[in-house]
């Protein structure tokens, strides 16, 4: 049974973390940046998340907000490469 147990947590591991339940507001621009990391700073003086959570919703605002930097260069990129055709 034990060799079992063993077997049935490397293959399944118990979740540790739980779902969070958090409005972030929408950020399509990284001027709304400030928006999102404000409400995440909020939550957490209000005791509505730990700061752990709010950790990992950081990361998450951070990769999203490479994505739109990423996006927006790649359309000034497009918009110059065409300007000089």
């Amino acid at each position: 049974m034990t060799a079992l147990r063993l077997c049935m947590d490397r293959l399944a591991p118990a979740r540790r973390d739980r779902p969070v339940t958090f409005d972030l507001p929408r950020f399509e621009t990284a001027g709304d940046l400030a928006r999102a990391t404000q409400a995440i700073l909020e939550a957490v003086a209000a005791g509505e998340l730990t700061p752990s959570e709010a950790a990992e919703l950081g990361r998450l605002v951070d990769a999203h907000a490479k994505a739109i930097e990423v996006t927006d260069l790649h359309r000034r990129l497009q918009a110059l490469e065409g300007g000089r055709a």
